[in-house]
């Protein structure tokens, strides 16, 4: 399974080529993943190289950094955002929460210090001269969070990666194929209209870019996104399952927009911590990114944003930053997706009901 898992990588998501310099960067605990992917990125000429993530260390950091440390911003990591061509990024979390009693002031001041490197990602992004996955690898950790047990989860990952099937890359050119028509609906949608519990929510679309997330990027994929028009957020809408930002979790939020602006921000649970990075720059508070999950293989909430993002029958949103190649220009130092259930719920394009409980219609598509 693994074999596959790194193939599934190297010669789908980003097609690694001779003399490329590829960075892995990882915890220790997706070393078998590593070590297939390590082998096989040698075996097609190119140059590996891994950072190893711990979420100790990075609680050390935020607890004994100073002001100036927090505001710092490394060469080293400028060099590798610029230069690198290729990065291969596991979640593969050991402890889900290492910054949870962390004051968020110092996340928000760390956020603003290492914002470059997000527009660079960004920048990059757009030209196409960066290829880049985020994938997961099946941990403890992360099987306790998403409150299934060690053998369940990793089937639960593997389902979602579609590596259950014989050709993999197949099946996720065969879902690639499929949300293309999604997009080449959307594309030529003005405005969108989300109705449900506690929702209703207009934003304005045209002339921006609907991207096919096909696994490419995002492993799994499964979703088409774009960017709304920064002033175009009308209405309030209440996310079902818990926001989730770096472990912290922000649960029952509900945003009012107008102007395309943040007005009112309501949390059952974290609403000081929402509040808060609102505030981190004028981004924060607009939206980037708008989004339809379109991976039925994934059914279930799991409190992991690569997985839960996807789940067939639902939308996601992001405060913060937008892809520059949507068409997006909203910029900011965050980029927080939030979740909605749609499977009671309805969307209008332009006035028709195009998408009601969980899919799109399929006459709209076809």
């Amino acid at each position: 399974m693994l074999t596959k898992f790194a193939k599934l990588i190297l010669d789908y998501c980003v097609e690694v080529k001779k003399l490329d310099e590829v960075l892995i960067t990882s915890s220790y605990e997706a070393y078998p993943l590593i070590r297939e992917l390590w082998r096989g990125i040698v075996e097609r000429g190119a140059y590996p190289r891994l950072v190893i993530n711990d979420e100790v260390l990075t609680e050390i950091f935020y607890r004994y950094a100073k002001d100036e440390l927090l505001k710092y911003l490394s060469r080293i990591d400028v060099f590798i955002a610029e230069n690198i061509d290729v990065r291969i990024s596991i979640l593969s979390a050991t402890h889900t929460k290492p910054l949870i009693n962390i004051n968020p002031e110092k996340l928000r001041v760390r956020a603003q210090a290492t914002r470059k490197l997000t527009e660079i990602f960004m920048k990059r992004d757009s030209e196409g001269s960066l290829r880049w996955v985020v994938t997961a690898y099946p941990t403890k950790s992360l099987a306790q969070e998403a409150g299934m047990s060690p053998l369940e989860y990793e089937e639960f990952v593997y389902r979602a990666l579609k590596l259950h099937y014989d050709n993999p890359i197949e099946s996720w050119r065969k879902q690639a194929s499929w949300q293309e028509k999604i997009i080449n609906f959307l594309k030529k949608v003005s405005e969108l209209r989300y109705v449900a519990d506690d929702t209703d929510l207009t934003l304005k679309v045209d002339g921006r870019v609907w991207i096919n997330d096909d696994g490419k990027k995002n492993m799994p994929g499964g979703e088409v996104f774009s960017a709304p028009h920064e002033d175009s957020v009308e209405g309030y809408i209440t996310f079902t399952y818990p926001a989730i930002w770096r472990g912290i979790e922000v649960e029952g939020v509900k945003l009012v927009f107008k102007r395309g602006v943040v007005v009112e921000a309501h949390a059952i649970k974290g609403e000081d911590f929402l509040k808060k990075m609102l505030e981190v720059d004028d981004g924060a508070k607009r939206l980037g990114e708008v989004a339809f999950g379109l991976n039925y293989d994934i059914t279930r909430f799991t409190k992991e944003i690569l997985f839960d993002e996807k789940i067939g029958g639902t939308v996601h949103m992001a405060l913060g930053a937008a892809y520059p190649s949507t068409g997006g220009k909203n910029v900011s130092s965050i980029h927080w997706d939030m979740i909605k259930d749609m499977k009671k719920g309805k969307v209008y394009a332009d006035g028709d009901l195009v998408y009601e409980n969980g899919k799109f219609i399929e006459e709209v598509i076809s």
